[in-house]
């Protein structure tokens, strides 16, 4: 009885984010464990790591809620030989499943990066990415009372959308800032573009996203490192989105600590709910280095929002591995902990 209370649930709520004339756009994905592959927000991050840097993630969030989001994609950035390491070049192929609702994107990007000392532990880097995102809904997935519903369709429909993004990113050995801007085409198009086998789904528009992070790493003792860091994200709709987070590196191998998300009413927007929530999630991150090259990560997320008690929280791993070249000897004097 609980599983078709539960399964009727998730089909209310498809149908009213579906063909909701109130809801126009959707949020970006976002990963519990960005902070560790800065590349998924921002296109400026590209060859921080100064090694090539392959990294790979899956998310499967609200465990036990039917058809909830999974998530996945795969990362490369690094640097080029050319203009002493000025440029860092990177790409990422993202998918993301919403009960019907699918999205497979793929994205390159570039970073210009400026050095702002002789020792070559301070950079300014520039960067700007472009791709494009395939979304698809499947109809045939769908379960409905009226199958002569022509707002409904009975099979698979996708469309291919293009979009840029750009970013400014600067670090030093123990901090970094950076800003971005994703899906700037969006601020260009209207929902007809987002018209599916003659069938018009304004939910799965995107809107741009504002990202804005900060991080600072504190050494108590030689075996053991303070990372705090935020980010603010803004889609300039829905709820303004602020993350804390704390990590401490234990003898340079293992990471251990949390993430805060939570709503922040920075302007009034008046197409939201004066009663919404503002409560997001938590978060225990563990990330462990086995070697020099690779990295090993969970994260695990509770909501702390009505949706606490629908679900069993949110499950996601990761694992990254460095490509060590021996002509880069400043990732060594230097430790990327960013």
């Amino acid at each position: 009885m609980r599983n078709r209370i539960m399964q009727l649930l998730f089909i209310v709520l498809l149908i009213t984010s579906f063909f909701s004339g109130n809801i126009l756009a959707q949020q970006n994905i976002q990963f519990s464990q960005y902070v560790f592959n800065g590349l998924s927000v921002n296109p400026a991050y590209a060859g921080y790591k100064g090694d090539w840097y392959l990294n790979g993630i899956y998310r499967h969030q609200w465990a036990g809620f039917p058809g909830a989001p999974r998530t996945g994609g795969i990362s490369i950035d690094g640097l080029t030989n050319a203009n002493e390491n000025r440029v860092g070049l990177g790409a990422q192929l993202m998918f993301d499943r919403l009960g019907p609702q699918e999205s497979l994107s793929a994205y390159g990007s570039y970073a210009y990066r400026i050095p702002l000392d002789q020792n070559d532990t301070k950079r300014l880097c520039l960067g700007i990415g472009g791709g494009i995102t395939q979304y698809s809904i499947d109809g045939g997935s769908l379960k409905y009372v009226d199958d002569q519903d022509l707002a409904i369709p009975v099979e698979k429909v996708s469309k291919i959308i293009p979009d840029v993004r750009f970013g400014i990113y600067y670090y030093t050995p123990s901090f970094y800032v950076g800003v971005s801007i994703m899906d700037l085409l969006s601020l260009y198009t209207d929902d007809t573009r987002y018209s599916l086998g003659g069938y018009n789904y304004q939910t799965i528009r995107k809107t741009q996203h504002f990202y804005l992070s900060a991080g600072y790493l504190v050494n108590l003792s030689e075996e053991l490192k303070l990372r705090p860091s935020i980010m603010i994200k803004e889609d300039f709709k829905g709820p303004t989105n602020m993350d804390l987070n704390a990590f401490l590196l234990i003898s340079e191998k293992l990471w251990i600590g949390g993430s805060y998300r939570t709503g922040v009413p920075f302007w009034g927007k008046t197409a939201l709910s004066p009663d919404l929530s503002q409560l997001d999630a938590a978060s225990v991150i563990v990330e462990f280095y086995t070697n020099s090259k690779l990295r090993i990560g969970y994260s695990y997320d509770l909501s702390l929002n009505k949706m606490a008690g629908q679900q069993r929280g949110s499950h996601e791993i990761s694992v990254g591995y460095l490509f060590n070249s021996n002509k880069n000897k400043s990732r060594i004097t230097s430790p990327r902990y960013f």
